[in-house]
């Protein structure tokens, strides 16, 4: 009996590339829309969707306050972690006069905003949370959930004096050099007139909720939201769950991205009925995420947050994993392009593709592992590269299909849901009566450079 040594052999590799490429080729093809982002509804102040999505914040009073008009020595634009890194690093530089102008009731950012069921970093908390070392906090878990995440944010505040000279609830409608007197004008939606020296720009990707053009979205006459906007009114429960007001209600909810993966094992937990609309699958791994063990954290020396950041990115780029500083899932998806490069020769050109089938061979085995129906795990599986897609990570998402309570309407042969009627949501010709619609459809991560 011969033994194939060949690193590229079918034998070694577990697969056939060339069934996998043909298989990619197909399903991209059902899902590719000419449209492409033409299919969202891009948010604007006069859009008809401008009150409940940019204007109003479910999160706190509406502000009250006289125009100010003064000058300072730097504005930032934004609170989430761009504009408060930048902040706080002026102060400790001894910069004074520095003030953030942030359109939410606080600073986080996309953490303030975001307070769906499950939602989490997906990157180790250690290593996401800026300025650990700098406020002396480290974290509870290895991946934060979103309220100790904005908990953090409020501490960089509170520790840097970010607080005393920040407005919130206040978007800048206008940017203005005065060439004669070498000041920025900053104009906003309360009438401000402030001036600087400087200005930095934090504003981040995903602080605008992308609305899916479905036809007759305005026609439904039931419950609707985006999870940036979760309403828990009227779901009941937290961030943890335990949507209790859901237990008479059947739930659709459209997108089966990042965001959809944490909040959907919520809601399959409680919905009378949840009808989940997927035009293209993610790719889940595993989380296991843990505890911080108290003697590790009280173990850490200085300099231990940037070692561990940096280790982290040079994992993440293809280079050794230390199992002491970071070994998770996201180094995991380089390593079998390190595997086989150790094995590579003359064929190094098919390297990169043939990791990155065996990586997502490995995630759709996952799917066959956890999910019981044959005909919605296969659904389930992602045929594209990894990277097409965010990966994400998540220990409770796969399994919520085998729910009896919790169906996947495949709508990648009609490219998205078809419409939205008075009652409901219209997929492949059948129309889906519900409560409450959920929009898990993302964010304008493109538009700061289309506009």
């Amino acid at each position: 009996m011969s033994v194939n040594n060949d690193p590229f052999s079918i034998d070694s590799l577990g697969f056939d590339p060339d069934t996998l490429s043909k298989r990619y080729a197909v399903e991209r093809e059902k899902r590719i829309r000419e449209d492409a982002e033409a299919q969202f509804v891009k948010l604007s102040h006069d859009s008809p969707f401008a009150n409940k999505y940019l204007e109003e914040d479910p999160y706190c009073e509406p502000v009250q306050r006289d125009p100010i008009k003064d000058e300072r020595e730097v504005i930032v634009i934004g609170g989430g972690w761009v504009g408060m890194l930048t902040a706080a690093r002026l102060v400790q530089a001894g910069i004074e006069g520095v003030r953030i102008v942030e359109s939410g009731g606080d600073f986080g950012g996309t953490w303030y905003w975001n307070r769906y069921p499950g939602a989490q970093c997906d990157i180790e908390s250690y290593s996401y949370l800026p300025l650990l070392e700098e406020t002396g906090y480290v974290p509870k878990l290895r991946y934060s959930f979103a309220p100790e995440i904005y908990e953090h944010a409020q501490r960089i505040g509170q520790h840097f004096g970010l607080y005393e000279d920040a407005v919130f609830q206040t978007w800048v409608t206008e940017l203005r050099w005065l060439e004669d007197d070498n000041r920025w004008l900053v104009q906003t939606n309360h009438g401000d007139e402030m001036r600087a020296r400087h200005i930095c720009l934090g504003t981040g990707p995903a602080n605008r909720p992308r609305l899916p053009g479905i036809p007759g979205v305005e026609n439904f006459k039931g419950h609707s939201f985006h999870t940036c906007r979760w309403d828990y009114d009227y779901t009941g429960g937290s961030h943890e769950g335990g949507l209790e007001n859901l237990a008479d209600k059947t739930v659709a909810i459209i997108g089966t991205g990042a965001t959809a993966v944490q909040c959907v094992p919520a809601l399959g937990e409680s919905a009378k009925q949840l009808y989940v609309f997927q035009r293209t699958p993610s790719s889940v791994d595993v989380r296991n995420n843990a505890e911080t063990d108290p003697k590790w954290a009280a173990s850490l020396k200085p300099g231990w947050q940037k070692e561990r950041q940096k280790k982290f990115g040079e994992a993440f780029l293809g280079g050794p994993i230390d199992p002491a500083f970071v070994d998770d899932g996201w180094t995991r998806l380089t390593r079998n392009v390190r595997t086989l490069a150790s094995k590579a020769t003359e064929q190094v050109s098919n390297l990169v593709q043939l990791a990155d089938f065996k990586t997502m061979e490995e995630i759709r085995g996952l799917v066959d592992e956890t999910v019981r129906d044959p005909e919605t795990a296969d659904k389930l599986k992602a045929y594209y590269n990894q990277f097409c897609k965010r990966p994400t990570f998540n220990d409770h998402y796969l399994d919520t299909f085998n729910r009896d309570n919790v169906e996947l309407v495949d709508v990648s042969t009609t490219q998205g849901v078809e419409a939205i009627t008075e009652r409901g949501v219209v997929a492949s010709g059948k129309e889906y009566e519900v409560d409450c619609i959920i929009y898990a459809s993302g964010f304008e991560i493109t538009s700061s450079y289309e506009r």
